[in-house]
Parts: C-alpha cells; sequence; structure tokens
C-alpha cells in the first residue's frame, strides 16, 4: 500500500515544520508540499494531488475555510482535517459547512493528529473530543434533520456511532456485525439522508439531536 500523500497549510514556519516532522517520522506517510495560505494551498494540491490536508483556519490571502470549500468541491478532491488554536463554535461548524473530514485543535496529541490522517484518508470523520463535546451541547436537542425519521433502528445506530467519530472497523466491533455490513448501513444512511459523506452525517446527527442523547 503506498503511503499517505499530505499536505501541510499553515502559516506559521514553526508550526509546518513541527508537522511535517511528525508526519515524515510514520512508515505510511509523509508530506509532499507545504502551504504558507489559502490561495497556495489549493494551487498546490492540485499539482501535488495531495490524499489528505492539514488545513489551519486562519490565514492570508485565502483562509482555510475558504481553501477547504475550494478543494472539497474537487470530484476527486483530498480529505481536509481543519487544525486551529481555537475551538470555537462557529469554525467547526463552518468548517464541516465547507466539505472538512476532520476538526482538530493545534494543541492535539500527536498520536491524535496521526489518527486523524488516517481515519479521514479510510473515509471517515473526526474530531477532536472536545469539540464534539461543545457541538452537542449546541445542537441537541435541536431539530430532527430531515430524512432521519426514515432510517431503521440499526441504521440510527450506526449514526450515532458515526457521529461520535467511530471508524467502520470500530462501529463493526460495537454493533458485533462485519465492516461489510457497515459500510452498506452508511451507504443507506447517505442516501436516506443525502449528505454526501461521512461528515454530512456528523452534521446530521448533532442537528438531529440522535448524538447529544447516546454520548455522555
Amino acid at each position: 500500500m503506498s503511503a499517505i500523500r499530505v499536505l501541510l497549510a499553515d502559516d506559521e514556519p514553526k508550526i509546518r515544520a513541527s508537522l511535517r516532522l511528525l508526519v515524515d517520522s510514520e512508515s505510511d506517510m509523509n508530506v509532499v508540499a507545504e502551504a504558507g495560505n489559502g490561495e497556495e494551498a489549493v494551487r498546490l494540491a492540485g499539482v501535488h494531488r495531495p490524499d489528505v490536508v492539514l488545513m489551519d483556519v486562519q490565514m492570508p490571502h485565502m483562509t482555510g475555510l475558504a481553501a477547504t470549500r475550494q478543494l472539497s468541491s474537487r470530484p476527486d478532491g483530498p480529505r481536509v482535517i481543519v487544525l486551529t488554536m481555537f475551538d470555537l463554535d462557529e469554525y467547526v461548524y463552518e468548517a464541516l459547512r465547507s466539505g472538512a473530514s476532520g476538526f482538530l485543535l493545534k494543541n492535539s496529541p500527536p498520536s491524535e493528529v496521526l489518527r486523524a490522517i488516517r481515519v479521514t484518508h479510510e473515509g471517515n470523520a473526526l474530531l477532536a473530543p472536545e469539540v464534539t463535546k461543545r457541538l452537542i451541547a449546541r445542537f441537541a436537542p435541536a431539530r430532527m434533520h430531515t430524512g432521519v425519521e426514515r432510517l431503521t433502528d440499526r441504521e440510527r445506530e450506526t449514526l450515532v456511532l458515526v457521529g461520535r467519530g467511530l471508524s467502520n472497523v470500530e462501529i463493526a466491533a460495537g454493533l458485533f456485525v462485519t465492516v461489510t455490513t457497515v459500510r452498506t448501513y452508511v451507504s443507506r444512511i447517505l442516501s436516506k439522508l443525502g449528505a454526501q459523506d461521512r461528515a454530512g452525517l456528523v452534521i446530521a446527527a448533532y442537528e438531529s439531536g440522535l448524538v447529544g442523547s447516546n454520548i455522555r
């Protein structure tokens, strides 16, 4: 299996250097490019075609959120993990709305950053635990997301676990089913809710209140 190709986008050279050291220390991933602003991130992503982008929020010329929207609109665009020093609700929600697959604080442990890269590369969504708690407090209880009422009990259970940020393997273990079965559940949920990806399912879990009733 080829290594995960990672692009770093941050206007602080020291932060990029630290992230490069972290990523390049792993045998299954490597940094293919570095960008100092959003415009450069979009351009370099087109040249180097990374699998995952670690994207700062506040950058000159183009914000990380604007860059994320552009990258996520591409049919073959990379997975984007938004990194920020701030866990403000509007950043988190807007990041997900922009198409980000993950949201982490810059002070997250190195192991969590590496896990985020691997999890999002597999097609899953991931949020820092402290960010998840804040979103639950804000969005649950909330209005039922259109389509949630049409889910089966098993599909609702799956949506809750997706909302928690679990991978397909972790969901399979929790529901005592195969990974293939989980993929089938996720595919059906995506279709019923009209969501484009797992990040959309995370939003649906928060908006519907399903997550708030299942996470401590």
